[in-house]
């Protein structure tokens, strides 16, 4: 991209590195980012410095939507987030730092993309060490249309224009200072870059099943057999978070599609014993993309999109894609004559807690104990659309991620119909909302490029921070107290085969051998029947069962 500037000196960034034919540049974590700046004056001109930046930074608003017109309005905030600064290379100006007219000189550049953030970029106070871990993470880039993209075609990441997130090479060019001492800029350029970074897949969440959460693992529906002909019984339907899906590297050419899969267990409580169970239908699967957003600090991990609704400092954007629909009709229910595991305290907790067959789902509220129960499971493969799969897809997903101003999370929506012979209404519907995560993978050939001294320097604060890291000095509980004593009603036997500890070989010798001026010092405390052997060990009694060491 080439930039003019006041006329007299043309400015250009390009790249070197292989993404300079690239048409979006794609970076993921610990990736180098390496070019140049070229400079070419129409007339001699002297330059003072050359700054080199490599910035990323967040811009959102939330629309302040009130009753009274004039009180409407927009809250902003921006937050640079990071920013790099390429050392000044004496030998890359020209003698006098005067640029010769017609000439080109460059100024090339080598930056590497962070793995992790300064602890001074999350400066608010977060609710728990977790969110804060999660700020200082680079979010990747977000909301930028010229940046969204899929190999050469401008693709939506599906967030909104209240946020931003976008990562940039800059140059400016001065020439001296000021009257006010501010630097005179006499060129300025960015170049706009993607980055994707790596995110390793988090543990499962732990979902409440509160009435307000955005999460549902469990759900339970009265089935009919028709229209003003009673209860046929109750349906079940149950699951937990899937794996995560898994994006390749942003450079990766052909990429496999990105898959992940989820079981759907069912479980019918039949009204009487001779009730079957119904015939299912359709199971539908969508995937909701959830965007959070706010012009303050957000101290928690977002997880309730009623908590953003109708506020003048956040906001949420949310769109669904769907994924596929298939017919469930042929899944075949297995019968239960009665045994099934005690009910949870709460049928909407998670769905793993206390199951000892986590495949059955627990028992609904009516079902009584003793009669029988009916189970199935359906797998359910779910793969991530792109424009590649033959769908023409405009999506392009980006991993999940919380910054202090912008967070994007996904659920994994599951619609399952059944049909019950006589019924004439609407088939019953069943819907579950299960969390789900975006995860990337890093650069193959990435690794941390840091000088000896730096990793000397690492090794020094670690051992410090393990230094004066807090210990407890308190005096050992009582049942670690006086039980270096053995009676000798504790002997064990001399044919046990259990081989004693800590490296002490303890075999069966004839008492009457044994001098009593040669007695050692802890032979008094030695077992009857039994020689201390010692290899390696310092002066450590021991018998099969028991270990004490000498007072």
């Amino acid at each position: 991209m080439v930039h003019k500037a006041k006329g007299k000196l043309l400015m250009e960034i390009s790249l070197t590195d292989g993404q300079r034919d690239a048409f979006i540049p794609s970076y993921t974590s610990l990736d180098q980012i390496q070019g140049k700046v070229s400079l070419t004056a129409q007339t001699d001109t002297k330059i003072e410095q050359v700054y080199i930046s490599f910035e990323g930074d967040v811009k959102t608003y939330v629309e302040k939507i009130a009753t009274a017109s004039p009180t409407n309005g927009r809250s902003h905030a921006f937050q640079p987030f990071l920013r790099l600064v390429q050392p000044r290379e004496e030998a890359d100006f020209p003698p006098d730092n005067i640029l010769e007219a017609g000439k080109t000189h460059s100024f090339p550049f080598t930056f590497a993309v962070p793995h992790r953030l300064l602890p001074q970029n999350c400066n608010h106070a977060p609710d728990n060490d977790v969110v804060r871990h999660a700020h200082l993470q680079p979010p990747p880039t977000l909301g930028d249309p010229l940046t969204a993209g899929w190999g050469k075609s401008l693709m939506d990441d599906m967030a909104p224009d209240m946020s931003i997130i976008s990562y940039s090479i800059r140059a400016r060019i001065t020439d001296g200072r000021r009257s006010d001492s501010k630097h005179n800029v006499i060129a300025d350029g960015l170049k706009k870059v993607r980055i994707v970074p790596a995110v390793p897949e988090q543990p499962p969440l732990e979902v409440r099943g509160g009435k307000e959460d955005d999460y549902k693992l469990r759900k339970e529906k009265s089935i009919k057999k028709g229209t003003f002909k009673g209860k046929l019984g109750t349906l079940v339907m149950e699951s937990a978070q899937p794996r995560s899906f898994r994006l390749p590297p942003p450079r990766t050419e052909n990429p496999c599609a990105v898959t992940t899969s989820a079981t759907v267990n069912l479980r019918f409580d039949p009204a009487a014993p001779d009730a079957q169970p119904p015939s299912l239908g359709r199971l539908t699967a969508k995937l909701k993309a959830a965007t959070f957003f706010a012009s303050r600090p957000i101290p928690d991990i977002p997880c309730r999109s009623s908590d953003f609704h109708a506020s003048t400092t956040r906001g949420i954007h949310v769109e669904t894609i769907p994924l596929s629909t298939r017919c469930v009709s042929t899944a075949r229910w297995q019968k239960h004559n009665g045994a099934s595991p005690p009910r949870r305290a709460s049928a909407l907790s998670a769905v793993s807690a206390a199951n000892p067959n986590p495949n059955v789902p627990q028992p609904s509220a009516s079902y009584k104990e003793g009669q029988p129960y009916y189970t199935a499971h359906l797998l359910v493969p779910t793969t991530l659309p792109n424009k590649q799969d033959g769908t023409g897809s405009s999506k392009v997903f980006v991993p999940t991620f919380h910054s202090c101003l912008v967070s994007r999370i996904y659920v994994l929506d599951f619609y399952l119909t059944c049909q019950t012979p006589g019924a004439f209404a609407t088939a019953p519907k069943m819907h579950l909302k299960l969390p789900i995560q975006i995860s990337a993978e890093g650069s193959a050939d990435a690794r941390p490029n840091i000088s000896e001294a730096e990793a000397q320097a690492i090794a020094r604060r670690e051992a410090a921070e393990f230094m004066w890291q807090p210990r407890s000095i308190a005096p050992p509980s009582s049942e670690y107290l006086e039980q270096a004593r053995l009676s000798s009603s504790a002997t064990p036997s001399p044919d046990s085969a259990e081989a004693p500890p800590w490296g002490v070989q303890a075999e069966p010798v004839d008492n009457s051998r044994r001098s009593s001026g040669g007695a050692r010092a802890n032979e008094d405390l030695t077992p009857p029947d039994y020689l201390i052997r010692t290899s390696g060990r310092p002066n450590v009694c021991s018998s099969p069962t028991r270990r004490f060491s000498p007072p």
